[in-house]
């Protein structure tokens, strides 16, 4: 029997999505509303993915050519709606699968984030988790009062830190401290609800958490650790990794080289799914397939300033000022954003130019080429797993609508459960639980 692998949706961000995309609809128009989000969440709930993870940036872009102009005209990443909110709405609209938010540590003070997660958790029958991530821009810090974001290796540091208060403030509570005792009237033991009292180098609190426990315990954390730094903190804190690498030899570098640093920090290695994003291109015959790709690649050329817009903005780095058809090698390129982006992005490049090798990185198909009638590309999916030894995939789409979510959800899911490669059912009721299931 095949070893089935782990499924979760990427979203980019909790707004406008896939605008001016085909098949999308009123969404330009009405993406105040939140009934894609919800159906979406349903839809893929009935497929038994694990995970909806909802990305998020809390800024206008305005890295290309210092200006908001091509962001705002073209929706890259804006308008964006706070996604605990829609997290929460999610939830509501579903009974198993596990929603996760994305929140930055510098734009939440360790208490504020850990009793919203917290009561996000409860909310939802333990079926939250956190993506947690660091920032990368210093336009965001500005937004919140800062004047900048600290140094790579250094967000890192105080998020360690930061780690430490929130999970004290989880812990705070032990299990079967809500005793609910009608005979003798109490409702809480509080012998087993503790101070944290954590004074570290930059955070404080008292605590104990007034919003009580989570169900699971603490919430699942999400996170996409590249550089080495990040790599090191996504193996001591993460238990599910946003991997975003080109071909199975990275993948695989990658995931071993986590699962060495887990194992190192006293963590059972099984116990870190390591997804990596794709974005398959779907058909009900090869040649269909083949011709959306080519549609897609078609549409990514004529929209080669917003690649580099969007990769700017992750990036720091104002591509308006460099020659698009120079060669990536003999271009200085460095960033205090995504530098596992950045990293992989130049080794892709190689000495390509700029045109093609942003065509290369965020035109395709994503860590993998994903391109075929549902069989095929579940025959594809199963390779690469085979290659890499695990965890499994997360879908990613610029194009998504209902028609997209359908394509993955009633075709490409029931390919891959004929295979034994994805759950039928989902064996628990809380997220961490499916999760470690296999």
């Amino acid at each position: 029997m095949a070893k089935p692998f782990h499924l979760g949706w990427f979203l980019q961000g909790s707004s406008v999505q896939a605008w001016g995309e085909p098949w999308t609809g009123a969404i330009g128009r009405d993406w105040m509303r939140p009934d894609l989000f919800c159906d979406m969440a349903r839809h893929l709930e009935a497929a038994c993915f694990d995970y909806i993870l909802i990305e998020d940036s809390s800024y206008v872009g305005e890295s290309y050519g210092g200006s908001t102009e091509v962001y705002l005209k073209h929706g890259l990443a804006v308008p964006r709606q706070d996604p605990a909110i829609i997290a929460t709405l999610m939830a509501a609209a579903t009974k198993r699968i596990g929603i996760v938010p994305t929140f930055a540590t510098f734009t939440h003070p360790p208490y504020l984030l850990a009793r919203m997660v917290a009561s996000l958790d409860q909310v939802s029958a333990g079926r939250i988790g956190w993506n947690m991530v660091t920032g990368s821009s210093d336009v965001a810090a500005r937004n919140y009062g800062l004047p900048a974001l600290p140094e790579h290796d250094l967000r890192y540091d105080m998020a360690d830190e930061y780690m430490q208060v929130v999970n004290g403030l989880w812990d705070s509570w032990e299990p079967g401290a809500i005793l609910a005792d009608a005979e003798s009237g109490v409702l809480v033991d509080p012998t087993r609800v503790h101070a944290v009292d954590f004074e570290g180098r930059w955070y404080r609190t008292h605590g104990p958490l007034n919003s009580g426990p989570c169900p699971q315990g603490r919430p699942v954390i999400a996170q996409a650790g590249g550089s080495p730094r990040g790599r090191h903190f996504a193996a001591r804190h993460a238990d599910t990794i946003v991997a975003s690498l080109k071909g199975t030899t990275a993948m695989k570098s990658y995931r071993d080289d986590v699962r060495a640093r887990a194992a190192a920090a006293g963590r059972d290695p099984d116990h870190v799914k390591v997804l990596y994003l794709v974005n398959p291109c779907l058909g009900e015959t090869m040649e269909e397939a083949r011709a959306r790709l080519a549609a897609r690649q078609a549409r990514a050329e004529a929209a080669v300033p917003q690649l580099l817009a969007f990769f700017g903005k992750i990036t720091n780095i104002d591509f308006s000022r460099f020659d698009l058809d120079a060669p990536v090698d003999s271009l200085e390129l460095r960033t205090n954003g995504h530098q596992q982006s950045l990293d992989d992005f130049k080794r892709v490049a190689g000495k390509r130019s700029l045109r093609e090798a942003m065509l290369s990185y965020r035109g395709s198909s994503g860590s993998v080429e994903l391109v075929g009638t549902p069989d095929a590309v579940a025959g594809q999916m199963a390779e690469a797993m085979q290659e890499v030894g695990g965890d499994g995939f997360l879908i990613s789409m610029g194009d998504v609508s209902r028609r997209t979510v359908a394509e993955v959800a009633d075709g490409l899911v029931p390919a891959l459960q004929r295979r034994g490669l994805a759950r039928r059912a989902y064996g628990h009721a809380q997220f961490r639980d499916n999760l470690l299931e296999y």
